[in-house]
């Protein structure tokens, strides 16, 4: 009997997923198997029926999403007069982020739709956390037994421990820190520069870079005295005040404590809502409240510092896209970084790592050590960094093609690096950004260089969108209506679509958008636009580098700080 032809589909945002679809698909066909690879939104589901084994690899976006380039065959698939899938053979590999409650959900619903409509589970859903290559690797080793009996395991190289990566970390320097934003932003908006020298990272523009902060000494002390704890108690061989700062996520509560703070509640009510039935009256109650929040909240018995450190999450790195081209500024890389702060439940409160930068880093600094508060960032300082390629999302190849950028506010920091790359390529395609802000005269950022490009013709065209500067409120969507016949031709011209942002709110109504100009300036239907921008993404001429930032305890949403569920 001749194996199964094997399909494999992949749903990604910044090409982990789509990586690892085309490493398994490899894997497969090294055993003498025909395997393909399809990005979920290119797959016919009325070909399904029939075709053999289909393996799925997705990353989740936003609350528990599908990623962009998965969203329409998810939504066909979920219709109810979605096809039968008897005789499918299927199984599934979600790439995620177990610090979301929506961990891998895109994979958990697509694993519970197949086996709805009738596919036979080849292997269960594996859900990887964020350090994935591991339990990737063991799933492809349990396909390829299932395909054509026992694998022998392929040797995989170890990285050298000099090798920059996800995995090895470095410490950096700052150079240099200003503020962007002016008087009278309600955002403090700062422009960051690193030095990678001696580090051996290399990057390209588009990718972007990780700071691992330290958590916010205060919320550090408040949380000791809760504990009635001194902080020099022993923790895995470190003080506890030294691993609650540098080592733990106190500023989003995990699944686990907030399962178990839901175990030792007295009030029925929130018992009920901690357990997490109702998705969306949970996400509410835990917006912007922390670990010290809902301590108080377990009585039946209080949590203890040693149980406590158990159930919280290690602190994880938060990622911010690079502002800058290596072609210009070799060996070093700019950010630009949005400082969270607010108050709620009578405290105030800000994103751990837009602090961290603003707040705690201090000039003479050599690691990340406990800091001290209410100091500023200043040449010298140091920041532990890990890099984060995004093959996705890079400049045209060819240097003749357009380019269309859509990134307000802090969005705006990888087009800056584009543009960069672009002038000292001698790139003749033309160049396209749409950026908002609030207002002119305080959220421009790095106006004074946009404006300077659009004089020397490198900026072909620079549409502006300040919400807040006239009665009504306008938004780069709108700036994209009102100039939608010419942003039509020049996508069928060839031109390439960017967008950098926020999931939540801004990256969906400029694709709600464009779906309507490519419909009403191409007359198309609904379905035929649909049909044209699938092309696109296929194509990667329409990408996006977006995240949930969530309330502010998930991702620290003035940050440009993205929640990761491995996109």
């Amino acid at each position: 009997m001749s194996p199964p032809r094997v399909r494999v589909l992949y749903g990604s945002e910044t090409g982990n997923a789509e990586g690892v679809a085309h490493d398994l698909a490899a894997a497969v066909q090294g055993r003498g198997i025909e395997a393909s690879v399809t990005m979920l939104d290119d797959a016919a589901l009325d070909e399904l029926p029939g075709s053999g084994w289909v393996l799925v690899v997705t990353a989740t976006t936003g609350d528990g999403d599908m990623p962009y380039n998965a969203d329409r065959f998810w939504r066909a698939l979920s219709e109810d007069t979605a096809p039968r899938l008897d005789g499918l053979v299927f199984s599934v590999l979600g790439l995620g982020d177990s610090g979301y409650f929506q961990f891998c959900q895109a994979a958990q619903d697509l694993d519970t739709r197949f086996e709805e409509l009738g596919a036979l589970r080849l292997r269960p859903l594996r859900k990887c956390d964020f350090e994935y290559q591991a339990e990737v690797d063991q799933w492809t080793i349990e396909i390829l037994d299932a395909l054509a009996g026992p694998a022998q395991p392929t040797e995989r190289a170890e990285p050298s421990a000099e090798a920059p990566g996800r995995h090895h970390p470095h410490e950096v320097t700052v150079l240099r820190a200003r503020r962007l934003s002016g008087t009278g932003s309600l955002k403090e908006v700062r422009h960051v520069e690193l030095s990678l020298a001696g580090s051996g990272m290399a990057y390209q523009a588009g990718d972007s870079i990780g700071i691992l902060p330290s958590n916010d000494p205060v919320l550090v002390e408040h949380l000791l005295a809760h504990l009635g704890a001194s902080g020099h108690e022993d923790a895995h061989g470190r003080s506890l005040r030294e691993v609650l700062t540098t080592a733990y996520e106190i500023s989003r509560p995990s699944r686990e404590l907030v399962e178990e703070i839901g175990r030792r509640a007295e009030d029925g009510d929130l018992v009920t809502l901690l357990a997490g039935s109702d998705r969306r009256a949970l996400h509410e109650f835990l917006w912007a409240r922390d670990v010290l929040d809902l301590l108080p909240l377990a009585t039946r018995p209080p949590l203890m510092s040693g149980e406590l450190l158990g159930l919280l999450r290690p602190l994880a790195h938060r990622s911010y896209s690079i502002a800058s081209s290596p072609l210009v500024s070799p060996g070093q890389v700019d950010l630009t970084v949005a400082t969270l702060r607010y108050r709620a439940q009578g405290r105030d409160r800000g994103g751990v790592c837009s602090t961290h930068l603003a707040d705690r880093i201090t000039e003479g600094d050599t690691a990340t050590v406990v800091l001290e508060p209410n100091e500023r960032i200043t040449e010298g300082d140091t920041a532990t960094v890990v890099l984060e390629p995004n093959e996705m999302f890079r400049c045209p190849t060819d240097d003749g093609a357009a380019m269309i950028m859509v990134g307000p506010g802090t969005g705006v920091a990888p087009f800056r690096a584009f543009l960069h790359e672009r002038r000292v390529r001698g790139a003749r395609g033309a160049n396209w950004m749409f950026f908002g802000g609030r207002h002119r005269r305080c959220d421009f950022l790095y106006g004074d260089e946009l404006t300077a490009m659009q004089r020397d013709g490198h900026l072909d065209r620079l549409d502006l969108a300040f919400s807040r500067d006239q009665p009504e409120k306008i938004y780069v969507q709108n700036r994209m209506r009102e100039q939608g016949k010419r942003l039509y031709e020049w996508l069928t011209d060839g031109a390439h679509f960017y967008v950098c942002g926020d999931a939540e709110e801004m990256a969906g109504d400029v694709d709600v958008a464009l779906h309507e100009i490519v419909a009403e300036h191409g007359d198309m239907s609904p379905d035929e636009a649909a049909d044209f921008l699938a092309g696109l993404k296929r194509d990667k001429r329409y990408v996006r580098d977006v995240g949930t930032h969530g309330p502010p305890h998930e991702g620290d949403r003035a940050d440009h700080q993205y929640g990761r569920q491995n996109r």
